[in-house]
């Protein structure tokens, strides 16, 4: 049977320099890599099914487009290939209903929120003025379960028409309706970021939810304006999802409070500001990849 070090699953266009720095830094490493795509899939399945090919690490970044990669995955999961970011705990980390539940049992600081089931399980719903109004004007409408770039959430909610409208737009799943959390501004920059559970490190940036647009966050801004404490909400939210890569977006408050806003996302967006103006820094998805270097080559060892 031939065995690669890492197999790595993408189907994004725009994923193309992320998957092709992952493939130069472990191959200067010394270990072995295995691109799979559309154009490989049915093939590759057959292989790894047949007992012909497999991983010691598999890295999915298409699942979420394509069944066939899920499907990929699980005969990979059998073989006790491990995999990054396992499925079932993905289902469960991507639920922003239950996470929310779960950040508030952990003494995480979450937004005001209202859950109401999917369409499809109850079509009337009851949700009074007083609700409405501990959300204040605006608010935000997310489903919980659809996610990916904003996709179906509004931000700027003013009315229950807005909320019913929306849950018919996906039947099948939970909404989330939440208090729209403003954050302090340090020396002119909105203190919002993104920070990343990169394979047991925390990296955080910078990123302004209106611009899209990151900034590196250095040490020296970390002790200056207090923001250690997003390191252990991190950590935290990696305890609870386990999940081995993760982003998440932290709001700072002007009374001095750190808020989950985007409590977990699995896939997260890898595309280099050197190529795209919105992308993530350079230097922080090299991070990123020799964070996930570091885990395979322990693992790897510990398994020896």
């Amino acid at each position: 049977m031939e065995k690669f070090d890492l197999g790595l699953a993408f189907v994004w266009e725009y994923d193309v320099d992320f998957i092709a720095l992952i493939e130069e830094t472990f191959q200067k490493a010394g270990l072995t890599t295995f691109l799979i795509s559309y154009y490989n899939i049915s093939e590759i399945t057959n292989k790894v099914n047949n007992k012909e090919l497999t991983f010691n690490f598999y890295f999915d970044r298409a699942s979420d487009v394509e069944q066939e990669f899920e499907n990929l995955g699980k005969i990979l999961n059998r073989r006790k290939v491990t995999i990054f970011n396992p499925y079932n705990k993905v289902l469960r980390a991507i639920d922003k209903a239950s996470m929310h539940l779960e950040f508030i049992s952990a003494g995480l600081n979450v937004p005001h929120s209202i859950i109401i089931p999917p369409h499809s399980e109850r079509e009337e719903i009851y949700i009074s003025i007083d609700d409405l109004a501990i959300l204040g004007r605006p608010f935000i409408i997310k489903p919980c379960n659809t996610t990916g770039g904003g996709m179906g959430v509004v931000t700027g909610a003013e009315s229950l028409k807005e909320v019913l409208d929306e849950r018919v737009t996906n039947t099948h799943d939970k909404y989330i309706l939440q208090e729209k959390i403003y954050p302090s501004f340090l020396d002119g920059k909105r203190a919002w970021f993104r920070s990343f559970w990169a394979f047991g490190q925390v990296i955080t940036v910078w990123w302004d939810d209106q611009t899209h647009l990151y900034t590196e966050l250095t040490f020296e801004e970390m002790n200056r304006y207090n923001l250690k404490k997003i390191i252990s909400i991190t950590k935290k939210i990696a305890e609870i999802t386990n999940l081995d890569f993760l982003s998440t977006e932290i709001v700072y408050t002007k009374n001095n409070k750190f808020f989950l806003i985007d409590y977990v996302n699995d896939q997260c967006d890898m595309r280099l500001s050197s190529k795209h103006i919105d992308g993530v820094p350079d230097n922080v998805v090299k991070k990123i990849i020799n964070c996930m270097l570091k885990r395979v080559i322990k693992l790897k060892n510990l398994a020896v």
